[in-house]
């Protein structure tokens, strides 16, 4: 175990160096690229690797408690893989099929950001999800708000789910991803719905390496956030100070993270059944019109008026 955890440490240093840090340059100045590193760095500073566990979200939590009752603080930036999960469930408590071979990684963050900010944490590990498979040149794009397709087909999805300690009520975010790499064997259910990087690419991939690579991504992205809340704080007098829809926002004036999911995903323009557990009770058919300043997605409905949901799902209907 301690192998594996000493494996993913070293290649995180490493793809840092040799991809991370030249690709982020291409954009930003070095001081900037720096700055966002620098937050995001705690996450994977802590890694625990485990055979299998019941469900990802449901171990973390016993572990905060236990941290808790030993009247320690648990460490925000931990990582918990798993090889296999048992009992892992996605929203509305479906079921996950989290056999071996799949990236089964659930991130423990304690809740430092603004609300502003934290609406945004399942966008940044979205796009840190779908930038690590376009690594390996999938076609990847994001599916408002938490998962990843390829070819249509879910290949990664995200689940975040906030915990608040029993005893010092310190705030957690847990951060469940799933990503579907060398098992490509899927039960009945799943079998039209999902696919993974070997059935797409015909061969294996390091799990390590990707884990890896993976960690680097959610760096980046949710050091972007504490990056941005820092700078509109400072130079606009909050962050919430921005225009109702992305569409108005000037570029000086725009989150680079949502910036990052917009050219992510194809939902813009699509034709979508939206409920808030859309398969059990989908309510209304519109058009996805953009987003706004905190990443709620802008609806036209078919009388021409415009809403804004920040929860739910959607199925595409084109």
């Amino acid at each position: 175990m301690s192998e594996i955890k000493d494996r993913i440490s070293g290649l995180i240093q490493k793809i840092t160096d040799e991809e991370e840090l030249p690709l982020r340059r291409r954009e930003f100045s070095l001081d900037t690229v720096n700055s966002v590193l620098r937050y995001g760095a705690i996450i994977g500073s802590t890694l625990e690797h485990h055979k299998q566990v019941p469900r990802g979200m449901d171990w973390a939590r016993q572990r905060i408690h236990l941290a808790e009752e030993a009247n320690r603080s648990f460490p925000s930036g931990t990582v918990i893989l798993a090889d296999a999960m048992l009992q892992s469930r996605g929203r509305f408590k479906r079921p996950w099929h989290a056999p071996q071979g799949g990236l089964w990684m659930t991130l423990v963050l304690v809740n430092t950001l603004l609300p502003e900010s934290n609406l945004l944490v399942p966008m940044a590990a979205g796009v840190a999800s779908c930038e690590t498979l376009l690594h390996y040149g999938i076609t990847a794009r994001l599916k408002w708000v938490n998962d990843v397709l390829a070819g249509g087909k879910k290949i990664s999805g995200i689940l975040t789910e906030t915990f608040t300690g029993s005893r010092f009520a310190e705030e957690y975010v847990l951060i469940g991803i799933g990503i579907n790499v060398n098992n490509d064997k899927f039960p009945a259910e799943f079998s039209e719905l999902a696919t993974s990087l070997k059935s797409s690419l015909g061969k294996e991939i390091s799990l390590t390496e990707m884990t890896a690579r993976l960690l680097v991504k959610l760096r980046w992205n949710i050091g972007l956030l504490y990056y941005e809340e820092e700078r509109h704080l400072e130079k606009l007098g909050g962050i919430g100070k921005r225009h109702e829809t992305r569409a108005e926002n000037r570029h000086e004036d725009g989150h680079l993270l949502l910036d990052r999911y917009k050219a992510l995903t194809d939902v813009f323009g699509r034709r979508i059944l939206f409920g808030y557990d859309v398969r059990e009770d989908p309510l209304f058919k519109a058009k996805v019109a953009g987003l706004d300043s905190s990443g709620g997605l802008i609806l036209e409905l078919d009388d021409g008026s415009k809403i804004i949901q920040h929860s739910g799902e959607i199925i595409y209907l084109d």
